[in-house]
């Protein structure tokens, strides 16, 4: 019995990316970065954290953090389970909708 059919569809599963970005970002942009989970770090930056279908779809979200004019720090596929408990750590709520670059 061939795994062809378990190989293509792990190919077609989205990958998971944290995109950190210098700067605070309110959690209600969420919906315009497709749904990533928004989280602030102690360094005062903000990390977008989530599936990404492919890699046209990881390249629109990067645009879109150019076009916010917040500058990249850096961006990394990571394990599928980490953004779990990336989300459980995370304690604080972040609603204010405002940004700041420092």
């Amino acid at each position: 019995m061939s795994n062809k059919s378990n190989t293509t569809s792990n190919l077609r599963e989205p990958k998971v990316y944290q995109i950190k970005i210098k700067g605070y970002l309110g959690s209600q942009w969420s919906d315009w970065f497709d749904g990533l989970t928004i989280t602030p770090d102690e360094e005062g930056n903000t990390l977008l954290t989530g599936p990404v279908i492919d890699d046209a779809a990881l390249h629109g979200l990067l645009k879109k953090v150019r076009d916010l004019g917040m500058p990249l720090i850096s961006f990394n596929q990571i394990e599928s389970g980490v953004e779990d408990r990336l989300e459980e750590s995370n304690n604080e709520e972040n609603t204010s909708g405002e940004w700041h670059n420092e």
